[in-house]
């Protein structure tokens, strides 16, 4: 795929005899054909899935030292860009994963914290999917944590778990009352296979259907005090939260900037096939406009993480790069289906899939309007900690 998408690429790391990013590419003719079909059932991309693991794609992010592959984030989030020109739903699902792998190799290799190097390990030795409860699980937390002896007791609906049905390993939290009116969030991993946890069917939506995003339900499940990540105050800023911010939204906003490329991609193959015209010139025009906005946008976020100095002011850059990313490639998508004209209402065009699986970049957090506030008070001086 060529165009300007090509001008934007990052560079390669390797994963085996191969680079991740040209993995990806390889395997895109394979995800692309699999797309429509998961998209007009409701079906989760599990055969997408299959082949990115068994590609090596899953241990991409594991450091070396530890077995994995030492991508880093520039790579995967392109990886993530040329997998969602070929299928939104498989790279968003996956950047679910990637995104989770990659915050804790970052604490191993930046902050020196040894407790997660076992799972890391063990993601790249037996292939593991770790999975996001992603907003259900933001700022403020949900669910219950019940303390009992030894641990806790949780019931909880994690809501947007994509590629739930595909995962081994849920990274959640649940919220702990303590009898003196403190209110915290535990953090915790919650084996998939376990009898306490269930899929609930509830993906059914505008896009970005493929993704199997259902809700987990978790019935009285026990975690012992060992198996505790962290806890933190809810409905606060945490540090380890501007670490999850400043590296996961560049890789989640990879997936929405490949999914405008690939439709400006088809609609400029559609506008050379018919006469030229000075109104079909102009729309291509403000298309690659808004395009490179997105991209140029996208690859300040990748710049930000990339510092290694997460933060509430990283947290400000890259919250400003995912509302300029996801205004820019909803717009350069919704020019591409104006430059196309009545053809890109077919499923067969492929514009209309696109153009409702980029409408996703408007509900991730932090929204426009907690971004606005957020940022305005950075600039203000102000507190942002309970902002979100």
């Amino acid at each position: 795929m060529q165009g300007l998408a090509e001008t934007m690429a990052q560079p390669n790391a390797a994963v085996g005899d191969l680079n991740v990013v040209e993995i990806a590419k390889s395997l895109s003719p394979i995800i692309a054909e699999r797309a429509a079909a998961a998209d007009e059932t409701d079906n989760f991309v599990r055969e997408n899935y299959a082949l990115l693991k068994d590609a090596g794609l899953v241990e991409a992010g594991v450091p070396i030292e530890l077995g994995g592959g030492g991508a880093e984030l520039p790579e995967l989030a392109e990886m993530l860009r040329i997998i969602a020109r070929a299928c939104g739903s498989t790279a968003l699902a996956f950047a679910m994963h990637t995104h989770q792998v990659v915050i804790p190799a970052w604490r191993w290799r930046h902050q020196n914290v040894t407790v997660v190097e076992p799972l890391l390990k063990r993601i790249a030795a037996e292939r593991l999917v770790l999975l996001s409860s992603g907003g259900s699980d933001w700022i403020g937390g949900s669910g219950k944590a019940e303390k009992v002896e030894g641990g806790y007791r949780i019931n909880a609906r994690k809501v947007f778990t994509s590629g739930a049905e595909a995962g081994n390993i849920l990274m959640t939290g649940a919220i702990h009352d303590a009898n003196d009116g403190t209110r915290s969030v535990i953090h915790f991993g919650v084996p998939m296979k376990a009898p306490e946890v269930n899929i609930d069917d509830t993906w059914h939506t505008l896009g970005m259907r493929g993704t199997g995003s259902n809700d987990v339900v978790i019935e009285n499940l026990f975690i012992p005090d060992a198996n505790v990540a962290f806890s933190r105050k809810s409905g606060e800023w945490h540090p380890v939260f501007q670490v999850i911010s400043t590296l996961a939204f560049p890789l989640i906003y990879a997936v929405y900037l490949g999914v405008a490329e690939s439709a400006r991609d088809i609609a400029v193959e559609a506008a050379r096939k018919r006469p030229p015209s000075d109104h079909t010139t102009a729309l291509a025009g403000r298309m690659d406009t808004a395009l490179r906005a997105a991209q140029l946008a996208h690859r300040f976020m990748v710049d930000v993480a990339m510092r290694n100095a997460p933060s509430a002011e990283s947290v400000n850059e890259v919250m400003i790069g995912r509302t300029l990313v996801g205004r820019h490639a909803i717009e350069a998508t919704e020019l591409a289906m104006e430059l196309v004209g009545g053809a890109s209402f077919y499923r067969s065009t492929g514009l209309e899939r696109r153009f409702r699986d980029v409408q996703g970049a408007r509900f991730h957090p932090l929204q426009s309007g907690p971004q606005a506030q957020y940022t305005g008070a950075m600039a203000l001086g102000r507190p942002v900690a309970n902002i979100f």
